[in-house]
């Protein structure tokens, strides 16, 4: 049936009343009531949110907890637990109730119990406000219990999609007979917003050929967008879409049916070779007699006396604002605490006895958890011998990316169809390609089928033409504690713009990859050729962007990256850059600091500074030999990381673009954006003003004047 046909559900004017001998009913009604009225509290006194749709979810949500979810409360970071998403973030106060009923303990930045709940009632209280643990979305890392973070609508289920697969691979790499360390689900609740962002389709559709059968998406059908009646945009057969894409498709018709919910949610948990669609019909504002079923429900307070109406239609006091009856905070202790409790135990107990038979996998394990990295795994990184014809950086830094996951198995993940140009193929024997149980001979073209294996194990992922999904999956394995990589065109970083400004957000290890990287793609033209990406990531907080110059510059550019485990973006040339000789020039470990002296002047201080990033670094250095024959002391600095070069202390900063040095000029073939701090006032910056354009290499760099002979008559115009 399609939803746009779908038969309304007749407009409530009472909570249904269980049986006056019905003890277990009525528990579950107090409690499903119990996050209602906070959450319609905690929106009113913030004067701000979404009321209704916590409204309209809290018996599914409830529903889920208390007869499905594995989750201890007491240790919300069990490896173990499922994980649960609210991809609609706006109606965070039904997390945050969740949380505070459950009793999810605060953990601290080493996983150790504060002490105190992570959401206290007087944060609920303080909803919105500076300070509070319940932020207007959820954040993770802020609020224990908070797995991602959410708001921007179809991120979380697009996540949601990178938690299971790291499911599947971590059960497919360690478990053993015996040991099944690793079943955990993940259940994703979302809405109409996010089934109609473009990243929840190109997850799902993914998710559906890598048959994810752990991963279940709770559909909050309710019809009503910001807009109005979501008839006004979005008018298609949602159930028929995912059998498309090979899901599981189940609907409950009532969301206040509590025992329905549980059977669709058991259905979830029973099905081994597909991910599941659960439809569930469901009114925004339940309850409320003039905003059930309007747009005001969703993103506005009710009033004061809407709420005392709708509290009477609940059965609740109607002037008790941030009621929490006891029994409720005990019924989820005796039903979800006590069952998660158990398995946790359980599962504790396995784990010490799979260390005792298998202590290297254990091991391996113990870092996952941690968030830590194999001792010594740097040495693996290769260096490169003096080479002026030299190589690629994508070449180069595929070498490197190799050499860092044969030293870290952990290390999972592909590209946007972009493999074979992106050079981040994990090619060495056992790395596998990831597939679903029914996929045995899906090998890319070009490779060897008896070279390698299709399995959920395997450890490069074919995320197809879905780069925007490919962020945010990797996003998701991240918060299992994978060391993700994505790889595609830097033009196409702005596909994936969303998902990686979250990677930055959540302070995730995620490694970006992003190729062919300036208008040196020559005939492919401006489609291709970016010049505003670099400035555009280069200004999201916490994100690190690296452009080495050359294959040692790369290989230190991803031993830093990886070893500061902080989300970054790696910038990699498609054209051949000569590999420098580090014996008369400044060593490569200066990637580490973000900028370092490259070539210093030949006699004396230098009277010019050159400041490059990437293939232009080369330029740099021709121009350098030029004005050093015309006698004019000339420094090159290369700065691959602008990121770290301005955590350094003045004083290292100074050392690299003395002040007194006031003739500085920055090269580099992107928009100019972000390179006068480092030039000054009396500098010059050389980049790029327009889109590129279509023609031979040497002709565009002769157009745009990057030429080594354009750059020394810039600087010594400056003298």
């Amino acid at each position: 049936m399609s939803i746009a046909a779908a038969i309304r559900m007749p407009k409530p004017e009472s909570v249904p009343t269980p049986a006056a001998d019905d003890a277990e009913a009525k528990l579950d009604l107090l409690a499903v009531n119990t996050i209602r009225t906070l959450s319609m509290d905690a929106v009113q006194a913030a004067n701000s949110g979404h009321p209704g749709t916590p409204m309209a979810l809290a018996p599914v949500a409830y529903a889920l907890w208390q007869q499905v979810l594995s989750y201890d409360p007491s240790a919300p970071h069990w490896p173990g637990r499922d994980r649960f998403v609210l991809s609609n973030g706006h109606a965070s106060m039904l997390l945050y109730s969740l949380l505070h009923l459950a009793g999810v303990a605060q953990l601290d930045g080493a996983d150790r119990p504060t002490g105190e709940l992570a959401v206290r009632l007087e944060d609920i209280r303080r909803f919105r406000e500076l300070d509070s643990r319940c932020p207007g979305h959820p954040e993770h890392g802020w609020t224990t219990g908070v797995e991602t973070t959410t708001g921007p609508l179809g991120q979380g289920v697009a996540t949601s999609v990178g938690m299971a697969l790291a499911s599947r691979w971590l059960a497919a790499r360690y478990n053993r007979p015996g040991f099944e360390l690793f079943s955990w689900r993940v259940w994703a609740v979302c809405g109409d917003g996010c089934l109609m962002e473009g990243i929840s389709s190109e997850a799902a559709s993914l998710a559906g050929h890598l048959e994810l059968s752990n991963l279940c998406w709770i559909y909050d059908h309710n019809h009503i967008s910001i807009e109005g009646h979501t008839d006004l945009a979005f008018t298609e057969d949602v159930p028929a879409r995912f059998a498309a894409y090979g899901w599981n498709v189940l609907r409950v018709t009532d969301a206040n049916d509590l025992a329905a919910l549980g059977g669709a949610f058991r259905g979830a948990a029973g099905e081994s070779k597909r991910p599941t669609l659960v439809v569930v019909d469901s009114h925004i504002g339940w309850g409320s007699p003039h905003r059930q079923d309007t747009s005001a429900a969703h993103g506005e307070p009710l009033g004061e006396d809407e709420i005392k109406l709708t509290k009477r239609v609940y059965g609740w006091p109607e002037d008790a604002k941030f009621l929490v009856p006891p029994e409720v905070p005990k019924r989820f202790a005796e039903t979800m605490g006590a069952r998660g409790k158990a398995k946790r135990e359980a599962w504790d107990a396995l784990f010490a006895r799979y260390r005792q038979q298998f202590p290297s996998e254990a091991a391996e394990l113990d870092h996952i958890f941690a968030g830590t990295l194999p001792q010594g795994w740097e040495q693996s990184m290769p260096t490169f011998p003096v080479d002026p014809k030299g190589m690629a950086t994508r070449v180069s830094g595929g070498k490197c990316l190799l050499a860092a996951a044969k030293a870290i198995p952990w290390v999972v993940g592909g590209a946007a169809d972009l493999t074979p140009s992106t050079k981040t193929r994990l090619d060495f024997e056992g790395a596998g390609d990831q597939q679903g149980p029914g996929w045995t001979s899906a090998v890319p073209e070009g490779v060897d089928p008896a070279s390698t294996t299709c399995s959920p194990a395997g450890r490069n992922v074919h995320f197809g033409i879905r780069e925007h999904a490919m962020a945010a999956i990797c996003n998701g394995m991240a918060l299992t504690g994978l060391r993700p990589f994505g790889a595609g065109f830097l033009i196409f970083s702005d596909y994936a713009r969303g998902s990686i400004r979250l990677s930055a957000l959540m302070e995730l290890p995620v490694v970006h990859v992003f190729t062919h990287d300036s208008i040196g793609l020559g005939e492919d033209g401006p489609t291709h050729q970016p010049v505003e990406q670099l400035v555009s990531l280069r200004a999201v907080p916490g994100l690190l962007v690296f452009r080495p110059a050359d294959a040692n510059e790369a290989s230190m550019c991803w031993r830093t990256a990886i070893g500061l485990g902080q989300p970054s973006v790696m910038v990699l040339s498609r054209q051949n850059l000569p590999t420098l000789d580090r014996s008369v020039g400044g060593s490569a470990e200066g990637v580490a600091r973000g900028g370092y002296v490259l070539a210093e002047a030949g006699t004396g201080s230098p009277k010019v500074v050159l400041i490059a990033t990437g293939s232009e670094v080369q330029l740099c250095l021709e121009a350098r030999a030029e004005l050093e024959a015309s006698g004019v002391p000339t420094r090159v600095v290369s700065m691959p990381c602008t990121e770290l070069f301005d955590r350094q202390d003045e004083a290292y900063r100074d050392s690299v673009l003395p002040p007194a040095v006031s003739a500085r000029v920055s090269v580099e073939e992107a928009s100019t954006l972000g390179w006068h701090r480092y030039v000054g006032s009396g500098g010059a910056v050389i980049g790029m003003h327009t889109f590129g354009a279509s023609a031979p290499i040497k002709e565009l760099m002769q157009k745009f004047g990057f030429e080594p002979g354009a750059i020394a008559a810039t600087a010594r115009g400056l003298l």
